[in-house]
């Protein structure tokens, strides 16, 4: 039987959009394929395969009706006979059965690749290569950051998005700004911290991290080489106090005791990145009281500022997007051996390549090799072999850690993203345990160290000073400042300018 469509089918138009549908469909199976005996995931094999690919299938079969009306209209100018009103469909013709037969086959075929194009289509778009490698400059950071932390394995939209319909929309809808931003090159750099639109706490991080769950106290082992000629080591053992060890006693005591189910802390704000409080309320469930802590900044237009709950991301408020300063990732660094610090004075050398200011990341690469390589042409031996090849693997231990922690692309460092955890390069916990909040009745938020943490040990090595049993040893700082330590917030040093 000879294959025969409707005469209007015969024009310019619905041949290329023909022609277009039938190519387009070709390269989805084509790529479709390939995409899935791949292991490996490709944010711009996923946009093509599930959003351009389609668009240009729906475009052809467009302009195959679009071609067609144009047909009929123009044969209808010219003054040649045509039926007025609806069409009548004839099966005993056969161009309309033929028609027919390939609009059914082919609307079939259209609804089961819609059907599978929007199933993959929603899961490309929830993946972290869709949230992370799109747009490569823009989330270059934050991707590095959350490649190298210890969520690497949870997907972004579980904690960004998590679940319902409800949060998928409006994460959606939040992105079409994205990406005209993205485009248009109107993006701020860095990235501001989108604290005021994030999903509450208890519905994202506590689908995983339990507040049910008892917390013991956890050794924490920290390493530092100091910035001298012998690059030091000085190690501290922190014995932290995170939660009750007692099942009976819930949250009672400890860190966590902040998500105490029996009580409630609210805080105010002075500042959108909630570095500043000045005060504190604290309310009791089982009771109802209520005891208001204010800071001497407090006054009058305190009562006005946001208040807000307080929940897992004031303290753990960089889980997946942890940027280090200098000092901390050159110790990781040595620690881990990609910096041996057997090289003398590599440490200081190391940090201060690294808090040179630059422009571009390849400006960065480049500006970090000719100071370390300068620095080692004045090193004792500097033409051996070996003193080469220990420079050369410092050089390569720096550079490294540089691209995980610092983006000059983007202007990212750790001070635009201060880490609450802790208080060393941030306030941290001392935003409100500065000894300076109190209540009306005379009670304070304490700053004693030992509410957090005990300190197990600590030391240079071979000199490592041990606490007895049941006891905490009183902080001693690696470079004498004497008291200077507990006169001033650590962060008052440790946070040093932006880069």
């Amino acid at each position: 039987m000879k294959l025969r469509l409707p005469d209007s089918y015969y024009n310019p138009v619905s041949y290329t959009g023909t022609v277009i549908a039938l190519i387009a469909l070709f390269m989805f199976v084509f790529l479709y394929v390939l995409a899935s005996l791949s292991s490996v995931d490709r944010a711009y094999v996923g946009i093509v395969l599930f959003i351009v690919i389609p668009a240009f299938i729906i475009l052809g079969l467009l302009l195959i009706p679009l071609g067609m009306w144009q047909f009929i209209r123009r044969r209808r100018r010219q003054g040649k006979t045509l039926e007025k009103g609806f069409p009548v469909l004839d099966l005993n013709q056969p161009e309309q059965r033929t028609a027919t037969i390939i609009f059914a086959l082919g609307t079939t075929i259209f609804l089961f690749l819609s059907a599978l194009g929007s199933y993959e289509a929603y899961h490309f778009t929830e993946s972290v290569p869709f949230c992370g490698q799109l747009c490569h400059k823009v989330m270059e950071p934050e991707h590095t950051a959350y490649q190298n932390s210890p969520h690497a394995r949870v997907t972004c939209v579980e904690c960004h998005v998590g679940a319902g319909a409800n949060w998928y929309v409006k994460s959606k809808l939040s992105g079409l700004y994205q990406v005209y931003a993205t485009l248009a090159n109107v993006y701020p750099r860095p990235i501001p911290v989108p604290v005021a639109n994030l999903r509450p706490a208890r519905e994202t991080c506590e689908s995983c991290h339990w507040p049910q769950k008892i917390y013991g106290k956890q050794l924490r082992r920290e390493i530092y080489f100091l910035p001298d000629e012998n690059n030091t080591r000085w190690e501290i053992n922190l014995l932290l106090n995170t939660g009750s060890g007692n099942a009976a006693l819930g949250q009672s005591s400890g860190i966590h005791w902040h998500i105490n189910p029996d009580i409630r802390i609210d805080y105010f704000a002075a500042d959108a990145k909630r570095l500043e409080i000045p005060r504190v309320v604290m309310t009791n469930r089982k009771n109802g009281e209520k005891i208001v802590y204010d800071s001497p900044s407090a006054g009058s237009e305190t009562a006005a500022l946001p208040v807000r709950e307080m929940d897992c991301i004031d303290c753990h408020n960089r889980p997946s997007h942890g940027y280090h300063d200098p000092n901390r990732f050159i110790n990781s660094a040595m620690a881990a051996g990609e910096i041996d610090p057997a090289l003398p004075g590599i440490k200081r050398a190391a940090v201060e390549a690294c808090m040179t200011t630059y422009g571009t990341p390849d400006s960065a690469q480049a500006g970090i090799a000719a100071h370390l390589r300068t620095f080692g042409a004045t090193l004792a031996g500097a033409q051996s072999p070996e003193t080469g090849a220990l420079i050369e693997r410092a050089l390569a231990g720096t550079q490294k850690a540089y691209s995980r922690n610092l983006f000059p692309g983007m202007k990212v460092s750790w001070n635009d993203y201060p880490d609450h955890i802790g208080h060393l390069n941030s306030p941290g916990c001392f935003r409100c345990h500065d000894g300076e909040h109190v209540s009306a009745q005379g009670r304070v938020i304490s700053k004693e160290c030992n509410l957090c943490h005990d300190i197990q040990a600590q030391g240079k090595a071979g000199a490592m000073v041990y606490s007895n049993a049941g006891s905490s040893l009183e902080f001693v700082h690696p470079e004498d400042i004497g008291d200077g330590w507990k006169e001033a917030p650590c962060s008052e040093c440790h946070a040093q300018p932006p880069i």
